[in-house]
């Protein structure tokens, strides 16, 4: 889809709905950026939008009727529950917003469709996290792919393994919930590594567990509270890419042993190792064949963090291209998962039908502290 450029000048309105903890992540950017500005604090809990607003110093707060209605804001930064982010992207939408969500772009590919539909009607954009494949760590991996490095790239390998968040999340319950677990809470920043890499996934193969049936919140106020696990804690997927790549990951709430960050890339000629796709930096690993040691390659360009890819799109609204962190990949990463949960369930290999579009690299001077608007 193609936008015209936007008629407004200057930085681009910010309104942020969703109060709680990955909030300041975001706002410690976007209230940076000087492309943007950050106009509203929006959430159900207003004292809990109150506190955010006070603490970056943000005028206005209060419920998310105030963000969609406010006339300076462009851009809804959705930062609710997974369960929540259709419903509140879609209302910005009807209120003429363009929408940044956070992950995942939704929990099941009907209301994802629903929403790409409605924004593509409405002439609106959609951006997705996660943002971390902008960073300066994916990029240079991109870069050293692109220009032949470690050959034809073949297959992929990722990991994410921890005990669990409940240990040191005050509110987990919702992590162990329909549209969360280790897949679908990780699973996005390993999955769009992997597709930018090797393209669209072509079908998927998995199995999944849950060791436990109940869990204990371990700190905060609802310490020693029970709560029911509705979702495998641990998968174990293969991929096949439409180049006919293949890849394995597991990601798992299960082990007492952390193995984080963990993605490798091997080509006909070499092995890369990625930085962790939840970071925005990092350096990377080069194996050529015989060598007991890898080449260090430092990561190069921008590596702000959350909030990138609304500074993207900021950018690219006012300018009329394209943004990178679109809704068609998001639904891409989110079709791929909802296909790993049903070959869990039926023990079959999964066709994925979506596609991922190919994005515009980010440029190693590209600048979200400078102003551009």
């Amino acid at each position: 889809m193609s936008f015209a450029p936007s008629t407004r000048k200057g930085p681009v309105g910010v309104a942020v709905i969703g109060a709680g903890n990955i909030s300041k992540a975001y706002l410690d950017n976007l209230t940076v950026f000087p492309d943007l500005k950050v106009l509203v604090i929006a959430d159900l809990f207003v004292e809990t939008a109150e506190a955010r607003a006070k603490e970056y110093g943000i005028a206005e707060f209060g419920t998310p009727e105030l963000a969609l209605n406010h006339p300076d804001v462009e851009i809804i930064v959705n930062l609710t529950i997974p369960a929540a982010h259709v419903e509140v992207a879609t209302a910005a939408v009807n209120a003429g917003k363009h929408v940044w969500t956070e992950k995942p772009f939704s929990l099941d590919r009907e209301s994802g469709l629903g929403l790409l539909k409605a924004a593509d009607a409405a002439g609106i954009r959609l951006g997705t996290a996660p943002d971390t494949f902008l960073g300066a760590g994916l990029q240079t991996a991109r870069r050293i792919i692109e220009r032949g490095d470690i050959g034809t790239p073949l297959t992929g390998m990722t990991t994410f393994q921890t005990p669990g968040p409940e240990s040191w999340h005050p509110n987990p319950a919702f992590l162990f919930q329909h549209g969360a677990g280790p897949l679908f809470d990780m699973g996005p920043y390993y999955l769009t590594a992997l597709i930018h890499t090797f393209g669209s996934v072509r079908k998927v193969a998995a199995v999944g567990s849950s060791a436990k049936a109940t869990r204990i919140i371990g700190s905060g106020p609802k310490a020693g509270e029970e709560f029911a696990v509705e979702v495998p804690t641990h998968v174990s997927a293969m991929a096949q890419f439409e180049g006919g790549q293949s890849s394995h990951s597991v990601f798992s709430f299960e082990s007492p042993r952390l193995r984080m960050g963990f993605v490798e890339i091997t080509g006909s000629e070499a092995t890369l190792s990625l930085p962790d796709p939840n970071y925005f930096d990092g350096d990377l690993k080069l194996w050529r064949p015989g060598a007991e040691e890898p080449e260090i390659i430092p990561a190069t360009g921008p590596a702000n963090g959350r909030g990138m890819g609304a500074l993207d799109m900021a950018r690219a609204i006012r300018s009329g291209g394209p943004h990178r962190a679109t809704g068609d990949l998001a639904y891409h990463v989110l079709d791929t998962m909802v296909s790993i949960t049903e070959s869990v369930e039926s023990g079959t290999f999964v066709d994925v039908t979506s596609n991922a579009p190919a994005s515009v690299a980010v440029a190693v001077d590209w600048a979200p502290e400078t102003a551009t608007l």
